[in-house]
């Protein structure tokens, strides 16, 4: 009674799982990848990440901007100095007064205001070439978005295809529950009537659990799978039921050989922007230990509570601006030993270029020999794809006459179950063949860069 309980409670289960997936409206591979491209945790990474390289270059276009310091303070303090050198380091105070003949340590007091500008007017192309760099910086970061999304669109669809087959599996899986449910009746008819013995029941009964059990792993592989198109979708797990129907449009659509976009492959264009933002370090290299003209200004005023003839006045009489003075000027700076210093750097940023060329030319080469690689699969997916329904019609009216004849009691339950395990191996074996053909097509298009000319063709 045990058992008939709990048969009926998986039976119910499998009922259940069976009619939701008829029920919910299934998510096409476009809605799928429309999902993915604007919740995928990449893809939102690595397009803040060009956000940030924008910030960087609009930093880089206004360093040209000069300098222009205001500056005012007021002082009090002894004026008394002796000759004699030093180097300021900028913690010795300045004292601008001559050299008494003896010591006065007498309070000044003083104030100064002072507007000064520095530019650095021209640099013989280095601020051209920081500029070029950052804009290169912004291009390759919008190639290694343009990567990855490429590589998460890629992992979606072969998500996707995994997603179906198991849908077909499951389907397969039910049948074959209700084929190990119809041998089983039959056995316990002909078991009460005394034409069977009674193992055969014993080993239906083992058939069918192994059939749910079968059913049960299955449906938990298909739950992982929408769990990981889930994480990169935002759609709920649940929701994520594949459209089945894709498998009949892409058999039934003839596809000739693709040709691989190399100019505008991902993959190709990332790394090939890598190799232009080295030359472009390289162009910096040289011209940002050029020399640099300056244009130098300043204008100030001060007061000062000691006058002329030398007299100590009153501290109130240092305020306010007494002398107004101004300096313009144009210079050229150069530091000799940047000759050396660019040499180095210059010869390290072109070893950098010479591996981001030899990169380039790696994934051109992988690009073209994945693509023969795809293209024969294609080839031997196509071709089995053709000889599978021989097999599933054999193995089918296999099965019908076998248990026909267990019925009529000419075979034995082994005889009957071996040909029901080669039915259930055609058929398996067919919706591996549906994925390995709508995987190989996927792949060349991947491979190829032309999965839009694919998935225009699914409505």
């Amino acid at each position: 009674m045990l058992k008939h309980i709990r048969g009926l409670a998986l039976m119910v289960l499998f009922s259940v799982l069976a009619v939701t997936l008829k029920a919910q409206q299934p998510v096409t591979l476009k809605q799928l990848l429309v999902s993915v491209d604007h919740n995928a945790p990449a893809l939102l990474t690595d397009s803040t990440a060009i956000s940030v390289r924008q910030s960087q270059a609009a930093e880089v276009q206004n360093r040209w901007l000069p300098n222009l310091r205001l500056n005012y303070q007021a002082d009090i303090g002894t004026n008394n100095n002796v000759a004699g050198p030093y180097f300021g380091f900028g913690i010795i105070p300045s004292d601008t007064r001559g050299v008494r003949t003896t010591s006065n340590t007498t309070a000044v007091s003083a104030n100064v205001g002072v507007a000064a500008l520095d530019w650095e007017i021209y640099n013989f192309g280095a601020y051209g070439a920081a500029n070029r760099v950052a804009r290169s910086n912004i291009n390759v970061e919008q190639n290694n978005f343009a990567q990855s999304k490429y590589q998460v669109e890629a992992y979606t669809i072969y998500n996707y295809l995994q997603l179906i087959s198991l849908q077909d599996y499951l389907q397969i899986q039910s049948r074959n529950i209700r084929r190990n449910q119809e041998i089983l009746q039959s056995i316990s008819s002909l078991t009460k009537a005394g034409v069977r013995p009674g193992v055969d029941t014993s080993i239906a009964n083992a058939e069918l659990s192994k059939a749910r059990l079968n059913y049960i792993e299955l449906n938990d592989q298909l739950q992982r799978t929408q769990l990981q198109l889930s994480a990169i979708s935002g759609m709920p797990y649940q929701s994520i039921i594949a459209d089945t129907l894709v498998e009949s449009r892409l058999i039934n659509t003839p596809f000739s050989n693709f040709d691989t976009d190399t100019a505008g492959h991902p993959i190709i264009n990332y790394y090939q922007s890598l190799y232009q933002n080295s030359k472009e370090q390289e162009n910096l290299a040289k011209k940002q230990y050029n020399p640099k003209i300056m244009l130098e200004g300043a204008a100030w005023g001060r007061g000062s509570s000691l006058d002329a003839n030398d007299h100590f006045n009153s501290l109130s009489s240092g305020w306010g601006f007494q002398r107004d003075n101004y300096l313009v000027g144009v210079g050229l700076t150069y530091n000799l030993f940047d000759i050396r210093r660019r040499q180095l750097k210059l010869n390290t940023q072109k070893t950098e270029t010479a591996f981001y060329r030899n990169k380039l030319e790696e994934q051109k080469a992988l690009l073209a020999a994945n693509a023969n690689q795809a293209n024969a699969t294609m080839q031997t997916a196509k071709l089995r794809l053709r000889e599978i329904p021989n097999q599933l019609k054999a193995a089918n009216d296999g099965y019908r006459q076998k248990l026909s004849l267990y019925k009529s009691g000419l075979t034995d339950i082994i005889e009957l179950n071996a040909a029901l395990n080669i039915l259930y191996r055609a058929e398996t074996d067919y919706v591996q063949a549906k994925y390995a053909y709508t995987s190989a097509l996927f792949n060349e298009a991947i491979t190829d860069n032309k999965v839009a000319t694919i998935l225009n063709l699914l409505k």
